[in-house]
């Protein structure tokens, strides 16, 4: 073969993306003896890890700030600044702020995103007018009603008294003032990664399919439900006028990711959504970049059917031309071939927590076995 493209998600828990790639690429290049070009993509859907792919992938840097945790703490999160003729674009994960992995301790009902506008308002602040936001590992469930008030959005009780709602007081919210939302915002445009498609609230909405990851009893999930019910209600009566946007935003595909922010999203910053998979292998030119490729290596820790529903296999799946894929994994709920993918389980026989402690080891091994019956 002469062309190989690496091009793995992570394995979350235990490997990045980027460790992913450099072990396989390692193994392709033995197999090889050193005489197969390997092309390196290291990538992500829209969850974390994707500021460090997309800034590799364009070039750009890190910028550390300090904002608010989901606990209302302050830690140092980043982002990525992406310098392009005149512009900058700004690369912002939900997660590096508001993250599952940015707290203490699981609490769905009190967990702000104020932390996600704080960088946004800084790229603003430091000229950014082009935005990328990666809605996925969230710890909240406030729709995103944090990251807007840091913006100056202002929310209000039945009293007229102002409020920063979370989770578990979106019901309290009487009425919204969009008045004094930065004025940056809409000489600005915000295009949002996302790889789920759930509305907003009902069985299929934030509350109900992610609020229990994030610690919510049913009683909680009940109360969050109702509580974004109630700012569809209240921000459909109140709709920005700057807002540009049409019909009831709570339905739309995406609206309930990271606990609604994608909502938020589009009601206070008129963010276009975008398939997060999609939005990747545009970034790092992958169409063009396949076409002269003999095989296609991708990976991610778990594989099972919704890997083929909207996720990282999906999209290259359906941008491969027809080309040869193979597909590490640390599990996987099918076993052998899928579409003519081969899916090769790095931990099978072993124990889960061994093979997240030790999926270094264990991917290495797979990919010397695999690689070397085909180079």
């Amino acid at each position: 073969m002469k062309k190989v493209i690496v091009i793995p998600d992570s394995f979350k828990g235990s490997l990045s993306s980027e460790e992913v790639t450099r072990i396989i690429a390692e193994e392709i290049d033995k197999a090889a003896n050193g005489e197969t070009e390997i092309i390196k993509l290291p990538i992500a859907d829209g969850g974390e890890g994707s500021t460090n792919c997309i800034i590799n992938s364009l070039g750009g840097r890190k910028i550390n700030v300090l904002v608010k945790s989901p606990e209302n703490k302050d830690i140092e999160a980043y982002y990525g600044i992406i310098e392009k003729d005149e512009s900058k674009m700004a690369v912002i994960e939900i997660a590096e702020s508001s993250g599952i992995t940015k707290q203490t301790s699981y609490d769905a009902k009190a967990a702000t995103t104020y932390g996600f506008g704080q960088l946004i308002k800084d790229a603003l602040d430091k000229g950014c007018r082009d935005f990328l936001l990666c809605l996925g590992g969230s710890a909240t469930t406030d729709c995103g009603l944090g990251m807007a008030a840091a913006l100056s959005v202002n929310f209000f009780d039945e009293n007229g008294k102002y409020f920063i709602p979370v989770g578990g007081s979106l019901s309290d919210v009487k009425s919204i003032d969009v008045s004094q939302i930065d004025d940056r915002i809409c000489k600005s445009t915000f295009t949002v990664m996302c790889d789920v498609d759930n509305p907003l609230y009902g069985e299929k909405g934030a509350a109900y399919v992610y609020g229990p990851q994030k610690g919510a009893s049913p009683d909680d999930v009940k109360l969050m439900d109702e509580g974004l019910r109630n700012i569809s209600v209240i921000y459909e009566n109140t709709k920005c006028k700057d807002a540009n946007v049409a019909g009831d935003l709570s339905l739309r595909p995406g609206a309930g990711a990271a606990g609604g922010a994608g909502f938020a999203c589009m009601a206070f910053l008129n963010a276009t959504m975008k398939s997060g998979i999609e939005a990747m292998l545009e970034i790092v030119d992958f169409d063009r970049k396949v076409k002269e490729a003999d095989l296609v290596v991708t990976g991610e820790g778990k594989i099972d059917e919704q890997s083929f529903m909207g996720k990282v296999l999906s999209g290259i799946i359906s941008h491969s031309a027809g080309k040869k894929i193979v597909a590490f994994c640390g599990t996987s709920c099918i076993k052998g071939s899928n579409n003519g993918i081969d899916i090769v389980e790095i931990g099978r026989g072993v124990e889960l927590e061994e093979s997240i402690k030790n999926a270094e080891i264990y991917l290495q091994k797979s990919a010397k076995e695999y690689f070397k019956d085909i180079l």
